[in-house]
């Protein structure tokens, strides 16, 4: 927005300065430099009203739902089941967490994360 609040002024400065300047000529050349002058400000208005390509994506929207997974919880937690678990929900990735373990805290929109007791019994199923 401040690009094209700077261009048009400058753009009718510009139109402004060649007009004020092709007095002194003849009538001919008033008229042609008057043309050329009206057409490179239109040029530059047009140029400063385009948008800006953008310059920045969104991220992914998450994929993860556990909410499709929620009836695990109370079963062992074996391969199968974590594997089965992470295409319910549509995940990328899964990881189990286990009691005591350390578990980094950054979000993943994309990975289910199992935590088990320590029997191995699914106790809670969330994305992140």
């Amino acid at each position: 927005m401040y690009a094209i609040a700077t261009r048009l002024p400058a753009s009718f400065a510009l139109l402004f300065a060649l007009t004020a300047c092709s007095a002194g000529g003849g009538p001919e050349d008033d008229g042609a430099e008057q043309e050329r002058a009206i057409a490179d400000a239109a040029h530059a208005s047009a140029s400063a009203a385009a948008a800006p390509p953008p310059t920045d994506t969104a991220p992914p929207a998450p994929t993860c739902d556990a909410s499709q997974v929620q009836g695990l919880i109370g079963q062992k937690a074996d391969a199968g089941v974590t594997e089965q678990a992470r295409i319910d929900a549509g995940a990328s990735r899964v990881r189990l967490l286990h009691p005591g373990e350390m578990v980094t805290m950054e979000f993943d929109g994309e990975r289910l994360s199992i935590e088990v007791d320590a029997a191995g019994n699914i106790v809670a199923v969330r994305c992140g």
